[in-house]
């Protein structure tokens, strides 16, 4: 199987500083990675160079998907290529209703007219799937929506797009137990739909507990420093990341 994803050695920068050191790491189709790490590891910043976020510079090392050299790629052009990124704190967008932009980017990706009839069944099955009111669809992106609701803004935007690779941000901070339930239900339909590959950033492990974790990495000041399969997510869960910063 080819790797969908892979990175080589990365070194990053950001103003300056350094801040990812010498990572390296691959993921297939339809795997979950998790990574982890104490505040200030280098997770988000992993997250948002795969993405292309223009803010890191990549100063060493490459990052290949779909066995492509997107090391130079912009954010618009991954995203076209299948790569999802959800973010810790999601932004409002005023004057952009969140079926609109959901409308938009599709076309985007698909480089397609998205047909209105078509798009709004699929749309309102999604939104009943993940408990959101219909009425979201129209409200402005994020705009007044309780932590909850961006978080399952964010899941519909997953499975209406359906990206080969899922970057997770944190997704389950801040969620009580039925929103996290909910939350893991519309990754766990979208893996089923797309056999869609997840990276996801955590510092909890609720999310997790209903999907099979394949590889975890523990990220500790910008280096990838323990490697393992799930039952690393239940070491840590145990004994907390002192174990590893000795």
């Amino acid at each position: 199987m080819a790797n969908l994803l892979e990175i080589q050695n990365l070194n990053v920068d950001i103003e300056k500083k350094h801040v990812l050191d010498g990572i390296s790491l691959t993921v297939n189709p339809g795997e979950t990675h998790v990574l982890m790490g104490p505040n200030g590891a280098g997770k988000s910043t992993l997250g948002y160079t795969i993405m292309g976020n223009p803010r890191y510079t990549v100063s060493d090392g490459k990052i290949f998907f779909d066995g492509e050299d997107i090391t130079e790629m912009g954010a618009d052009k991954r995203a076209a290529k299948g790569i999802f990124l959800s973010f810790q704190q999601p932004l409002e967008v005023p004057g952009i209703s969140l079926e609109s932009f959901i409308r938009t980017a599709l076309q985007q990706k698909t480089g397609e007219r998205v047909k209105l009839f078509q798009f709004q069944k699929q749309l309102k099955e999604t939104m009943k799937l993940l408990n959101m009111d219909e009425s979201y669809a129209s409200r402005d992106l994020n705009v007044g929506f309780s932590g909850g609701e961006r978080k399952k803004s964010e899941i519909l935007q997953l499975l209406m797009l359906s990206p080969k690779l899922a970057i997770l941000d944190e997704t389950d901070s801040g969620l009580d137990v039925d929103a996290v339930r909910t939350v893991s239900k519309g990754i766990e339909e979208y893996q089923k739909r797309m056999n869609g590959a997840l990276i996801i950033i955590t510092h909890s492990t609720k999310i997790l507990e209903s999907l099979h974790v394949d590889k975890t990495h523990v990220l500790v000041k910008g280096k990838i420093i323990k490697e393992g399969d799930g039952s690393l997510v239940e070491q840590i869960n145990e004994n907390g990341f002192e174990q590893f910063i000795k």
